[in-house]
């Protein structure tokens, strides 16, 4: 028997693997995702992430360098901690997969988590499906997250979150296209990682990280890039993962009004929420501009690089060369 195989049972506690499936393959040959179907114990099938960093990346985009592989590598150690030490933090209003077990051994890590499909959560929604009321309930779930989150320190996690941070991401930067929007990244990065109200961001609040149930229910996966952050930061990269230039300029508005009702719901008493929301407004164009950057530097012609973003990128360097 395998030794994932044999960790599995152990902490199971279950009696037989009846079979395995393989979820999805890991970014760049990194490993795979595989659900493991169980008989007895207390689990019906668990997820396995299985990581084994390899000795040459196969990026699908070419982005085969020393400094991508090293931030992948940081990602992974942040995603177990993540789950190690704040998972259990979250409740079921805003459910994440809960930690069975972490091993890490030289370039192998490895993650056993309660399966998300057994806990009710089986539908996996694209832009072309999703609603406007499931939009709306992932936004919920990350307005719960931030106000769990507000102010919370980054120990253990990312210091900036978000998988497209400048810092992290200066190869993408130096391949820039928008050469204005170039000279103004730094101003951009700054604005954001100065805002007064910070909180941990999902990192990746991709509508396909978003797995749902019953009435629209939602959890969320995908811990790599959580740390310290403006939360608008998630909330427009949502909505910039679900919807088209039209359907943006439609439900903005709504979506960003739901968004903070939850937001204010939920938040603690000892925050200033109308100082947040003014802040966290204002900085909506600024997230924009700033997943803007990255993306034409990754990948140039990116179908989210279309009027809607291109319009809020221009008004926030309009914005900058007047200050």
């Amino acid at each position: 028997m395998r030794a994932i195989d044999t960790q599995i049972l152990h902490v199971t506690r279950a009696r037989t693997i009846k079979g395995s499936e393989e979820v999805q393959s890991l970014w760049s040959g990194y490993g795979s995702i595989k659900r493991y179907t169980l008989e007895g114990g207390a689990y019906p099938s668990v997820i396995v992430k299985h990581i084994v960093l390899p000795k040459d990346g196969n990026h699908p985009r070419g982005w085969n360098t020393d400094l991508s592989h090293q931030r992948k590598i940081k990602s992974y150690a942040v995603e177990s901690y993540w789950y190690q030490h704040y998972a259990r933090l979250t409740g079921p209003d805003c459910k994440v997969p809960q930690l069975l077990h972490a091993e890490t051994k030289e370039s192998m890590r490895l993650l056993i988590m309660e399966d998300l499909n057994a806990l009710g959560f089986p539908v996996r929604l694209v832009p072309e499906t999703v609603s406007l009321a499931a939009a709306k309930n992932c936004l919920t779930w990350l307005a719960r997250f931030h106000a769990k989150f507000i102010q919370v320190p980054p120990k253990g996690l990312w210091e900036m979150g978000t998988y497209w941070h400048l810092e992290t991401r200066p190869d993408e930067w130096a391949k820039m296209n928008h050469l204005p929007l170039q000279q103004a990244a730094s101003a951009i990065d700054q604005r954001l990682n100065e805002a007064a109200f910070q909180t941990l961001v999902h990192g990746d609040a991709k509508l396909a990280n978003f797995c749902f149930g019953p009435e629209d229910q939602v959890a969320a996966v995908d811990f790599q890039y959580v740390g310290k952050g403006c939360g608008i930061k998630d909330v427009a990269y949502f909505i910039s993962s679900c919807f088209s230039e039209e359907a943006c300029e439609a439900y903005a508005g709504e979506l960003l009004n739901h968004y903070f009702n939850a937001l204010e719901m939920t938040m603690d008493n000892h925050i200033d929420f109308q100082l947040l929301k003014q802040e966290w407004t204002e900085l909506y164009k600024f997230a924009w501009a700033d997943l803007y950057r990255f993306l034409d530097g990754w990948s140039a012609g990116h179908w989210k690089l279309h009027g809607y973003s291109r319009r809020l990128t221009q008004s926030v360097l309009e914005e900058l060369n007047h200050v």
